[in-house]
């Protein structure tokens, strides 16, 4: 549980980025240097390679504190040095250390690319399951089950029943025998997807736009959204209860499995998680702390009762750090989120 001293914004900031393994991995390769990299890079394999250089394209600024966290026992070493920069150009300048110049480029080509085709199947993936579906309807079978054995099973769970029982059938059958997409074909599939998702951005579905609300009123102050609830409720209430059903607030975070709930509490910097429970209810607080171990949970309760007085302000902010944190973990599939609950089926 990370519940060191205050830090400042910028230091605040630069921590929160989480990084994943062959973001590690990149990072690792930095520190060694353009001479010692090359040598242990060739010892690697081709796919490991790509894996790294597409991380390494993307990092950008890393500070001294995250090369810190990934070096570990080599602390000593890379703090004198401070932070790294992760860049095309330095994952072209490794490269051409050990590669011809022709597989360099084939490599970063290669890199940038994939790069892109996963921020499209990710956008995809992430438009409601609607619009999806209504999609795949006017689609091949065959297409549709391509498309949809490449967004996540939780995503391609929620379309399926939407698409009927004779095209569910026959789409999951040939999702089951799917052999590889020939990639000229798998191409075409994703310059289609494309034009299609700015199609649907310019043009947003009610059900979009209520998840949009949803996200601003999850990010406006409380006591600013309490007071337009009243009105809304009034003016538009079929439309601002679905929105609410889609909101995500600090209190939810109760409904996540209890190791879920751990994992973000370990993870939110400084102090967010005293500073959020301060202005938590008893209930909430109580139920924070029943998923920690007891000296974690003694701690934190020393931390909180040595904080004096907090503003307001600072509890709602330090509260909404966490709810961000937890949808970054639910993003990266390392938690689930209960949304959509009222939808689950009650089993007695």
């Amino acid at each position: 549980m990370a519940t060191t001293a205050l830090k400042r914004p910028d230091e605040r900031k630069a921590a929160r980025r989480r990084l994943r393994g062959p973001e590690k991995a990149a990072i690792l390769f930095l520190c060694l240097g353009e001479k010692r990299g090359s040598e242990l890079m060739q010892k690697l394999e081709d796919r490991d390679i790509q894996r790294i250089t597409r991380a390494m394209t993307g990092l950008g600024m890393i500070s001294s504190e995250q090369v810190e966290e990934v070096m570990g026992e080599y602390t000593d070493a890379v703090t004198h040095g401070g932070g790294i920069v992760g860049s095309y150009a330095a994952a072209e300048a490794m490269l051409s250390k050990f590669l011809p110049a022709t597989q360099v480029s084939e490599i970063l080509k290669e890199a940038g690319g994939l790069a892109r085709e996963r921020d499209m199947w990710k956008r995809f993936g992430a438009l409601n399951e609607s619009v999806i579906a209504n999609y795949l309807k006017g689609e091949h079978e065959q297409t549709a089950a391509a498309i949809l054995s490449n967004v996540q099973p939780d995503v391609a769970a929620r379309v399926l029943p939407l698409l009927g029982p004779e095209k569910m059938q026959d789409i999951a059958e040939r999702m089951i025998s799917m052999e590889a997409v020939p990639l000229h074909m798998m191409r075409q599939i994703e310059e289609t997807l494309k034009s299609d998702i700015m199609a649907d951005a310019a043009h947003p579905t009610a059900t979009d736009m209520q998840q949009r609300m949803a996200d601003l009123f999850n990010k406006l102050d409380r006591d600013a959204f309490d007071r337009i609830s009243p009105a809304l409720e009034e003016r538009v209430p079929e439309a601002f209860g679905a929105i609410k059903q889609k909101m995500f607030t600090f209190e939810d975070l109760v409904k996540l499995e209890a190791q879920d709930l751990a994992r973000v509490m370990r993870g939110v910097d400084g102090n967010v998680l005293p500073l959020s429970l301060r202005g938590a209810s008893k209930d909430v607080r109580d139920h924070f702390l029943s998923v920690l171990p007891a000296r974690s949970r003694d701690m934190l309760l020393d931390e909180m009762s040595s904080m004096g007085p907090v503003r307001g302000r600072d509890v709602r902010v330090a509260q909404a750090a966490m709810v961000d944190f937890a949808k970054e973990l639910a993003e990266d599939e390392e938690i689930r989120l209960p949304l959509d609950d009222d939808d689950d089926e009650l089993i007695e």
